[in-house]
């Protein structure tokens, strides 16, 4: 692990709007994600207008690119 990634945390919590679930998972270090389907309804997820992903838009944490303040991936 490198000086640049110890202090960003890769886990967020994604909460789905259309069926209110949520679901913990890994965020890519290396991309962001655009598009995510729910697991539990198939819904599928976008950015809302101005994040650049879903765990911007979803997550309980923003992406690993925001957190280093590097902006969108």
């Amino acid at each position: 692990m490198t000086e640049a990634t110890r202090d960003v945390e890769l886990r967020s919590t994604l909460v789905y709007p259309e069926c209110g679930k949520a679901e913990e998972e890994t965020m890519p270090t290396d991309a962001c994600q655009y598009f995510y389907d729910c697991k539990h309804c198939g819904a599928l997820l976008r950015p809302n207008e101005g994040d650049c992903c879903v765990f911007c838009s979803y997550g309980s944490v923003k992406c690993p690119p925001v957190q280093q303040a590097r902006g969108c991936c």
